[in-house]
């Protein structure tokens, strides 16, 4: 065997059998791991399209009723779909975050937080709502006196083509109020009747009602109120009348549209009554509580 041929088989050898060379090239063949922002979880962005989508339709739905872009019917429609919606992206949201969390190999906790996040506060908002409705009476129409309601007249034009009738329901509705809102009582003013006529239509214009009709001669007031989301017009007729002295005042909120207003006639009342009181100096005590 030639020396130069035992030299190489030595090298050879040698070299294959050096551990530690091998454990290098070994290392080498090993990818480093990535130090780079870790991919947004799919989830995660969805929750928050979700989220978006149900705040989105919960102002569509009221908004476009009240710009006329389509039924107040529809409108409930929407807020039934924001409701589900948000359902959605409380649940997508909550099982992105923990999916996201720190150590996962998807980012996005953040946006499946913020998902989440929109779905609970709309749902809740629009579940309390939907409680409030269902507690409510099935009633449109409230006065301070039931058994002589007053008379709306230069409103009556307005609702021509009002699907609620500007007539009085009569006792069985009367008797769902005294039920639901026993508080909704006249208002005896210790004043005469002209200054009575004045603070009352000093309250109603502070109530913010579109100005109907004024009547001092006749003790009459008449306005309209709109609500604020879906733009509802519910009408207000106000009486003064003279009252061993002094002055009652009766006031009626009817909706022109529902069936149940969801309480909104009786706290414009309520607010109505309380501004009437709220004037300095001002004698005044409930009817028949004198």
């Amino acid at each position: 065997m030639h020396p130069l041929d035992v030299t190489q088989g030595i090298r050879i050898v040698g070299f294959n059998a050096d551990p530690m060379s091998e454990a290098a090239r070994c290392r080498d063949l090993i990818p480093a791991p990535m130090t780079g922002p870790r991919l947004t979880s799919s989830l995660a962005l969805l929750a928050l399209a979700l989220g978006a989508l149900t705040g989105l339709l919960a102002l569509l739905g009221p908004l476009g009723s009240r710009w006329g872009w389509w039924h107040f019917r529809t409108g409930f429609g929407f807020l039934l779909a924001a409701t589900l919606t948000g359902l959605a992206a409380l649940g997508l949201g909550v099982i992105a975050a923990f999916l996201t969390r720190q150590d996962a190999p998807r980012g996005g906790v953040a946006w499946a937080a913020t998902g989440a996040a929109l779905g609970l506060m709309v749902t809740a908002v629009l579940v309390s709502w939907a409680w409030r409705a269902r507690s409510a009476p099935a009633i449109h129409d409230i006065t301070t006196d039931t058994d002589d309601p007053p008379r709306f007249v230069a409103i009556l034009p307005l609702r021509q083509h009002a699907p609620n009738s500007a007539a009085y329901g009569g006792p069985e509705i009367a008797a769902q109020q005294r039920a639901a809102y026993p508080e909704v009582r006249p208002e005896t003013l210790g004043t005469p009747t002209g200054e009575a006529f004045e603070r009352a239509l000093a309250a109603a214009r502070d109530m913010g009602w579109k100005m109907v009709a004024a009547e001092p001669q006749e003790g009459r007031i008449e306005a309209t109120a709109t609500t604020t989301w879906f733009g509802f017009q519910d009408d207000i007729v106000i009486r003064i009348s003279p009252a061993n002295g002094d002055s009652r005042v009766d006031i009626r909120s009817a909706s022109r549209v529902g069936v149940s207003d969801v309480g909104t006639n009786a706290r414009r009342v309520r607010k109505f009554l309380k501004k009437l009181r709220s004037h300095a100096g001002l004698a005044h005590y409930p009817a028949g509580r004198r």
